[in-house]
């Protein structure tokens, strides 16, 4: 009988036990969302990448930013000192500090199921890793909001089209993962 010995050159794809329990961290962004609304508005972030570029157009060609409608509304008053900014930047370093903390921090560029299911090649998965990103937010913007918007904001609020679009969200990734892992590789 052969005992399944783990191979330690690979690095376990997450860790086994979570920090948080899922109920604790939807209490936490519930929480979260409570103190947005109530000091300054309801929580978003996709659109700060478009006032990101707004604002870096602005300074190297004011008068194509100015023309362009979309960009003078979102990036109103052609600056990044905003709350909205703020919490965008917080994202990542929150993440980062929570991520060393909690001794997890890790850095690879190609994930151990990503490695499984198609291959080690770095730029591949940077390549694919940026597509995946621009898709995601052009899809963002396209439908008026991202998923801090339409599902933790909008859904708490019971948007009509916070719902769609949480139920489009779902169906896509769905769809995405049984296209991608269409013969069931294994995962980690």
């Amino acid at each position: 009988m052969k005992k399944n010995i783990p191979n330690r050159l690979e690095a376990p794809h997450e860790e086994s036990n979570p920090v948080l329990s899922w109920w604790a961290g939807g209490i936490g962004i519930g929480l979260v969302l409570i103190v947005a609304v109530g000091l300054v508005q309801p929580i978003g972030v996709s659109a700060q990448y478009v006032v990101l570029d707004g604002v870096l157009l602005h300074q190297v060609l004011p008068d194509v930013a100015s023309r362009s409608s979309y960009l003078a509304k979102t990036a109103q008053g052609w600056t990044l000192a905003t709350y909205e900014f703020f919490f965008v930047l917080g994202i990542p370093l929150g993440a980062l500090l929570a991520a060393m903390a909690t001794t997890r921090f890790r850095t690879r560029v190609v994930p151990v199921e990503w490695k499984k299911r198609f291959g080690s090649n770095p730029g591949n998965r940077l390549v694919w890793s940026f597509v995946g990103g621009f898709l995601l937010l052009f899809g963002a913007r396209f439908g008026g909001g991202c998923t801090s918007g339409h599902m933790i904001s909008g859904m708490s609020q019971l948007a009509i089209s916070s719902v769609v679009f949480s139920a489009a969200l779902f169906i896509s990734g769905i769809i995405t993962a049984r296209v991608l892992y269409r013969d069931g590789a294994s995962r980690c």
